[in-house]
């Protein structure tokens, strides 16, 4: 039997209304239509690629061993190419201090890879796909373990907190910008 994460908990509970929020943003994307999906990937890019520039900034690669194989920035333009689209023009200007600050950060990441690739079972084959493709369970599993173990302080913990949070409410306002939702 394994325990439930201290870390992992403290995360999904003090993120759970963003992370309901933004699912509700993006699940007004037809990820079946042409320009829905763009929209989506517009959307998705307009977050994650300054989010994953900034954690690569800040260090990721120190706490993240296998960071280098997570980042997706490629795929997303790679796919954004080949739906002849435009990347959105990264205006955030997102910064990460500190290893729990990071770690928030890269938890909502990871996490956005789960539910990618339950979406790509819903975008038609001919449709580029490389952005949604899934990561294996290991690396969600590892990356839980850098949580604990980084993790250890109310601090920590709440750093990281911080972190996840502006992250989700970047992509809250990416997707309420590109796919047009009258969500408020």
């Amino acid at each position: 039997m394994t325990l439930p994460s201290k870390a992992r908990g403290a995360l999904r509970a003090a993120t759970a209304a963003h992370h309901d929020r933004v699912d509700a943003v993006f699940s007004h994307a037809d990820l079946t239509d042409r320009e829905g999906y763009g929209r989506f990937l517009q959307a998705q890019a307009g977050a994650y690629l300054p989010v994953e520039a900034a954690l690569e900034h800040a260090g990721a690669a120190r706490l993240v061993p296998d960071w280098a194989a997570r980042r997706r920035a490629e795929s997303l333009r790679s796919d954004l190419a080949a739906l002849e689209l435009a990347v959105p023009h990264e205006t955030s200007a997102l910064t990460f201090d500190g290893a729990a600050a990071v770690l928030g950060g890269v938890y909502v990441l990871e996490g956005s890879r789960l539910g990618g690739a339950l979406l790509a079972r819903g975008v038609p084959a001919h449709f580029p796909r490389g952005f949604l493709a899934p990561g294996d369970s290991a690396g969600w599993r590892s990356l839980l373990g850098i949580l604990e173990h980084t993790l250890t302080s109310a601090g920590d913990i709440a750093s990281a907190i911080e972190s996840a949070s502006r992250v989700f409410l970047l992509f809250e306002s990416s997707g309420r910008r590109y796919l047009r939702t009258d969500l408020r």
